[in-house]
């Protein structure tokens, strides 16, 4: 089951990994601006951010073998709008449509692992499928990629489309029946831990989502690299978080060390994006600030899921999970339009900064929120 939700969180984002490496390609072809382009990743997390709390509640109602299945069919619905698009606007609302499954894809994954994985197994399960969102960025970034220079950029989306058709089979097919729906007491408000948790995903998603928008570009103007050094650097952070969100997420499944993993993790990030400020110096910074990047803000993200599923209320793991989701969506619709601005103006150490201080806010939330739980179990 492991290796199915780790799919199903690849298919998820496959839409916007793919845009991100076919850009080139499809800019021309579409005659679309590197602006438009750039708005697919703001149209598409913004989206899965309006989305998540409802999704969160269809998981609860549903359960997740019919989400599941709903989310890799909708998934290879938006690829197919992707790859028939005609202009911007087709190709815009395409994207829209792909947020569902980003809405759908933590709350129905997150409630699979409670109802199948045992509690001592489940942080490791749960680094493993999160880090499906890292090997969906190298599906797109290589072997996708390549078959695009054969058969051309619609070619590449379209088998991807019909890649997640074959993974809704084997999910209908694999995961155990749900129960029959059941109504989920609704709440759009996070609280609690849960609330703590949402803040600290919307810091924390503002800066990874700058570092991966911008870093490649950095790497060609400011450090001198070539595209496929540039590619490289993000490869680098890309299996560095793989192997962040493994390892961090096996730690936080023992909860008494849980607690403090986010704000620990947060502040790591903060000295990987001061090392970014720092490579326009000394180059070779920029490789460790990749690889920090992905051993402490992505896997950041993982370790918050596994918190998600210890703290949720009984019935509610979806929803919950949905609505730490939802901030971290909006994190990366907010984070890079504000580094771009920046960037426009030729300031990136400015913006490798302003990324530094979202994760000093990421930090602090966190380490906040682990001295006040600290405080209540002490006072029980």
């Amino acid at each position: 089951m492991t290796a199915l939700l780790t799919c199903a969180m690849a298919f998820s984002m496959m839409q916007l990994f793919l845009l991100g490496a076919l850009g080139p390609r499809l800019v021309d072809d579409l005659k679309v601006s590197p602006t438009v382009l750039g708005l697919t990743t703001t149209v598409g997390f913004g989206a899965a951010a309006v989305l998540s709390p409802a999704g969160g509640r269809v998981v609860d109602r549903l359960g997740p073998r019919r989400c599941l299945v709903a989310l890799l069919l909708v998934s290879a619905a938006a690829l197919a709008l992707i790859g028939s698009a005609p202009g911007a606007g087709f190709l815009l609302a395409a994207v829209a449509l792909g947020g569902l499954p980003q809405a759908l894809a933590n709350p129905a994954t997150n409630k699979a692992i409670l109802a199948a994985v045992p509690a001592e197994r489940r942080g490791s399960v749960t680094g493993m499928k999160q880090s499906g969102v890292q090997l969906g960025a190298f599906a797109a970034g290589l072997p996708l990629a390549a078959l695009a220079g054969i058969t051309g950029w619609r070619g590449a989306v379209w088998t991807a489309a019909g890649a997640a058709v074959l993974a809704a089979v084997w999910a209908a097919r694999a995961l155990p029946a749900d129960p029959p729906p059941k109504a989920a007491p609704a709440s759009w408000i996070p609280r609690g831990a849960i609330a703590w948790l949402a803040l600290f995903s919307l810091l924390l998603g503002c800066g990874i989502a700058s570092v991966n928008t911008y870093l490649a570009l950095y790497g060609v103007r400011r450090l001198g690299l070539g595209p496929t050094a540039a590619g490289a650097l993000v490869a680098v952070l890309g299996i560095a978080g793989i192997a962040g969100r493994v390892g961090w997420s096996k730690v936080a499944g023992q909860p008494g060390r849980a607690v403090w993993l986010p704000g620990g993790l947060a502040a790591g990030a903060v000295g990987a994006a001061l090392l970014l400020a720092a490579s326009a110096y000394a180059h070779p910074l920029a490789w460790a600030a990749a690889v920090a990047v992905g051993v402490f803000a992505v896997a950041a993200n993982a370790v918050s899921m596994v918190l998600v599923m210890q703290r949720a209320a009984p019935g509610r793991a979806g929803q919950d999970s949905a609505l730490v989701s939802a901030g971290f969506f909006a994190g990366f619709a907010i984070g890079p339009p504000l580094f771009g601005l920046l960037a426009g103006a030729g300031r990136y150490g400015t913006g490798w900064l302003l990324v530094a201080g979202e994760f000093v806010g990421a930090s602090v939330v966190a380490l906040t929120w682990a001295v006040r739980e600290r405080r209540s179990v002490v006072r029980r």
